[in-house]
């Protein structure tokens, strides 16, 4: 089983009837601070240049996307396959040089595809 199977299996149960109690009252709003803590370590561990910290802190991040889309599953609004349908789709939609018919050789020349395309498909 891919690892992300396990990790969205493991939260299933922590929100099941029967899991874990202080997660199964958790809401957008009240995990909020925590989103934040968890990216301005993980942008600390980049800081530092530590790849451990940043392994376990980029898995703090999943644990609260994975999170975020379960509690959104639940009230019927979107499942953690609708985020990552969406990043697929962004991101192939703004690598229009690599997934289209455009073309850009530079740096500088992908940062203004992503804008146009930033534009055309949000």
């Amino acid at each position: 089983m891919p690892p992300i199977n396990n990790l969205l299996k493991i939260m299933d149960q922590l929100l099941a009837p029967g899991g874990c109690p202080w997660d199964r009252e958790q809401t957008h709003q009240s995990l909020r601070p925590y989103m934040l803590e968890e990216c301005q370590e993980a942008v600390e561990a980049i800081d530092s240049g530590d790849m451990n910290a940043l392994k376990d802190e980029l898995g703090d991040v999943l644990l609260q996307v994975v999170f975020h889309a379960k509690i959104a599953e639940a009230a019927g609004s979107f499942g953690f396959d609708d985020v990552v349908e969406a990043i697929c789709h962004k991101l192939t939609s703004r690598h229009s040089h690599i997934f289209g018919d455009d073309k850009a050789e530079t740096a500088e020349e992908v940062a203004a595809l992503w804008e146009k395309n930033k534009k055309l498909y949000s």
